[in-house]
């Protein structure tokens, strides 16, 4: 099969997994009406199990987008370098921004889990 199958599976299982084991109104206490256990398991609107699925699907696609861009420009510069030296300075740089993805991918979910 192809690999893309096996990680659109891979993230759809563990979309699914979270969304059924992270409910935060499973454990409220026989005291608790159902409106204030709606009211503790939302913040703003947005349950902590949505901001942990947001964040997790910013930093995988960020890193799976980083990887492949790696594996492309890095193929390429050493392709490049191979054939002539001098590049390596104008080719480095190209590798070093596709590694940037990847921060803007967990700055992106560190600012969705703290917001």
């Amino acid at each position: 099969m192809n690999k893309k199958f096996f990680v659109i599976l891979g993230m759809l299982i563990a979309f699914a997994s979270t969304c059924l084991f992270a409910n935060e109104t499973a454990n409220v206490s026989a005291e608790e009406t159902a409106i204030e256990a709606v009211e503790d398991a939302t913040e703003g609107g947005i349950s902590q199990a949505a901001k942990y699925v947001a964040a997790a699907i910013a930093v995988a696609m960020a890193c799976l987008a980083g990887g492949i861009a790696v594996g492309k420009i890095g193929a390429a510069a050493m392709g490049a370098m191979a054939e002539n030296p001098e590049v390596s300075g104008k080719a480095l740089p190209f590798v070093g921004l596709a590694e940037g993805i990847c921060l803007w991918g967990m700055l992106v979910a560190v600012l969705i889990l703290i917001l």
